[in-house]
């Protein structure tokens, strides 16, 4: 069978038991089945499987009555003590009225009917725990779906921040870039198609490389690698550009796009502010449980620089989210603001 068939049987079979009416029905087919195997069949199957369906009934009952209606009007509303002695009442009312039935059910077998008497208290102390197991599975379901609904929603907003940081690539580095490719081929310079290939790259790990989880951390230093040449071009002789990668990079992979931020951010308000020589340093220390990211750029005396509020269109507000999200007290961050040099210092755990 196809692989596309098999999924789709799947998702149709996924589709039809998560149907509430289709999963209450199991429950309750399962649970009276179990109430059945209790049944000792002297009487005959009909009396007793009659007795199965009478007992499911009254628990089904009790339960959806704690459940759609004690939990819902009291419990989740913080009425704890009012929710307990509703849930004692209703097992109270209920467990006498059941026995009634079943003692008259039970008036050809005067056996039964004294069984039933003699273990009244037992009846009432079942059914209090099958209610509050109810009670329990309903709090813990809840639970698994609030942090269901958590997952989903921490999933998205990373999708979202990713999408909105792939948007924001400097649209001047691009410009900028295009303009120096135009000007090497007018010149028929050799560097022409050495700069379109590394661009070519750069777009493509941005559009379709990077929409994973996580990608091969030697995808993202390549992808630094020609951010840097590129920025190399565009800025020309006047500035000075290092960077240095400590240890192997090998199969570790990292959140896409998490160093670009910082990157951008140190040309945007370090080098494009300088008239004469700047610098950016940047070293990457991988190791096998972790990487560390040093970022370190001049800054010119007459622009003022505060805090570098933005990054390409990023803040550093929303950098420092998108790391509390992919990498929750995983990180650590640290920003250094001189006079004249701004350093950024991230060391991430590779987990």
């Amino acid at each position: 069978m196809p692989i596309s068939k098999r999924a789709n049987i799947r998702n149709q079979l996924y589709a039809f038991f998560s149907k509430r009416v289709v999963y209450h029905s199991i429950f309750w087919l399962m649970g009276f089945l179990i109430l059945l195997s209790f049944e000792d069949f002297t009487h005959g199957f009909f009396f007793h499987f009659t007795n199965a369906l009478l007992r499911t009934a009254i628990l089904g009952g009790l339960i959806y009555y704690n459940y759609y209606y004690l939990i819902t009007n009291y419990l989740t509303k913080d009425r704890f003590l009012t929710y307990c002695l509703l849930l004692l009442l209703s097992v109270v009312i209920v467990t006498p009225l059941s026995n009634i039935i079943f003692f008259f059910k039970y008036s050809n077998y005067p056996r039964l009917q004294n069984y039933l008497t003699t273990y009244h208290n037992y009846y009432f102390l079942i059914n209090i725990m099958i209610v509050g197991s109810s009670t329990v599975f309903k709090i813990i379901s809840d639970w698994v779906k609030h942090q269901r609904e958590r997952a989903d929603l921490q999933t998205q907003t990373m999708q979202s921040e990713l999408r909105f940081l792939k948007s924001q690539i400097n649209p001047h580095f691009l410009f900028n870039t295009l303009n120096n490719l135009y000007a090497l081929t007018l010149k028929k310079s050799d560097k022409a198609p050495e700069i379109v290939i590394k661009l070519s790259e750069m777009m493509r790990y941005m559009l379709y490389e990077c929409n994973e989880k996580r990608v091969p951390l030697s995808k993202e230093v390549n992808y630094i690698q020609n951010y840097l040449d590129l920025e190399a071009l565009r800025q020309g002789k006047e500035v000075e550009i290092n960077f240095d990668v400590y240890g192997e990079v090998n199969n570790q992979t990292i959140a896409p796009l998490m160093f670009i931020p910082f990157l951008e951010n140190s040309f945007k308000h370090g080098l494009n502010h300088h008239i004469n020589q700047g610098y950016v340093d940047i070293r990457l220390d991988v190791e096998h449980e972790f990487v560390r990211l040093r970022i370190e750029n001049s800054k010119p005396d007459s622009v003022p620089l505060p805090e570098h509020p933005q990054s390409g269109g990023i803040g550093l507000v929303n950098v420092r989210r998108r790391l509390n999200l992919l990498y929750p007290e995983h990180y650590v961050l640290n920003i250094e603001n001189e006079p004249n040099s701004y350093a950024v210092d991230l060391k991430l755990d590779l987990i």
